[in-house]
């Protein structure tokens, strides 16, 4: 009932707001259980892929918006409780399980049932490879399945951005009824369900138009958040080895004086820092913890979470870094004052023995 409540009020402020558009919504069905198989483009496809139907869409929405805390908690998770959201542990495994009997119960109701193949929303507003979930619900279940492409969402409402561009007007295509029953029957075999999930992506890709990238999002996001952080990582440690080289040349560091633990000078080869630099250089431990996602039963397991651990405890090191130029810094006028006295001729900086950069530790865990 507060389904039809909430649709009753929102329809009319998002249609003056925004001028929502849609086509082919005569290819859903009125009755009887049928998927809607749709890209994901921003949070708002959940208002505007439904908006144009006159009948229920029930959605499998991540459980994050069912656990939040406080006030904003609490109304999210009565927000999409009312419009007939269902939680789902998106983690793998037994949670992909339970997610499937899930899907399997509303469409067994009768009802129509939302379903996002690629899985979470798209990083780039690219199309992504599809996972198996929704062709095993197609085939267990027997239902055909309604290709839907959502149309300038992500231009509308870009990944983190909370109000939306109100010069974008946001589209929905619906396409014809996809028939898999050549297929019932075959709901355990890998390379069926395989085929029909791409012909399901496929016929959103004519209705939607997006370049198509044969890699999982979820995969996709976690090996750009890697690079990210491996990137930081390396500027971080060029900006420490150069401002020691800058000490160096500015005098801050006197002739002879032995460089604290940690730093090195850039280019110094002797250095244990250096040699561990090149040995493993910046990214290496990066392209080790994004490995190919093994998928249980449809569900990507990717090493995000692994690679932030390393990533890091190699800050650790630029950090230490970065501690040791501060000291040098620090003590720049009573080296000066020392190397005003002695006699500049008796030092041999190239003869001092700089102390190795301590490595850092190499931290993983599970993804």
């Amino acid at each position: 009932m507060f389904y039809w409540v909430v649709k009753a009020v929102l329809a009319p402020i998002l249609r003056v707001l925004f001028r929502p558009w849609a086509q082919g919504a005569e290819y859903v069905p009125r009755t009887g259980p049928a998927i809607l198989a749709s890209n994901h483009l921003s949070f708002s496809d959940h208002f505007f892929a439904p908006l144009p139907l006159p009948r229920k869409v029930v959605f499998l929405a991540k459980s994050e918006y069912f656990t939040g805390r406080g006030i904003k908690g609490l109304f999210s998770k009565a927000f999409f409780s009312g419009v007939g959201q269902i939680p789902v542990d998106r983690s793998g495994g037994e949670a992909s399980e339970r997610a499937l009997a899930t899907g399997l119960r509303v469409l067994a109701s009768g009802q129509l049932l939302g379903i996002y193949p690629e899985g979470t929303r798209t990083p780039d507003g690219r199309l992504f490879r599809g996972k198996t979930g929704v062709a095993r619900l197609a085939l267990e279940a027997r239902v055909p399945v309604i290709p839907c492409a959502m149309i300038g969402g992500f231009e509308f409402q870009p990944p983190g951005r909370i109000t939306p561009h109100f010069k974008i007007r946001p589209g929905v295509k619906f396409g014809k009824p996809l028939d898999f029953s050549r297929y019932y029957g075959l709901e355990g075999d890998g390379l069926v369900l395989r085929a029909v999930t791409d012909e399901i992506i496929y016929e959103i890709m004519k209705l939607s138009g997006q370049e198509y990238v044969d890699e999982y999002a979820a995969q996709h996001k976690a090996k750009k958040h890697a690079e990210k952080r491996a990137h930081k990582h390396d500027a971080a440690a060029k900006g420490g080895s150069g401002r020691v080289e800058g000490a160096v040349a500015e005098g801050a560091v006197g002739e002879g004086a032995a460089l604290p633990e940690g730093a090195a000078l850039a280019g110094d080869t002797s250095a244990g820092g250096a040699e561990d630099s090149a040995a493993d250089p910046p990214g290496s431990r990066t392209a080790e913890a994004v490995s190919s996602p093994e998928f249980v039963n449809g569900s990507a397991l990717t090493g995000a979470e692994g690679t932030d651990a390393g990533i890091g405890s190699a800050l650790t090191g630029a950090e230490g870094t970065n501690a040791g130029v501060a000291g040098i810094q620090a003590s720049g006028s009573t080296s000066d004052a020392a190397s005003t006295s002695a006699d500049a001729d008796r030092a041999d900086p190239e003869s001092d023995e700089t102390p190795a950069a301590a490595k850092a530790s190499d931290a993983s865990s599970a993804g």
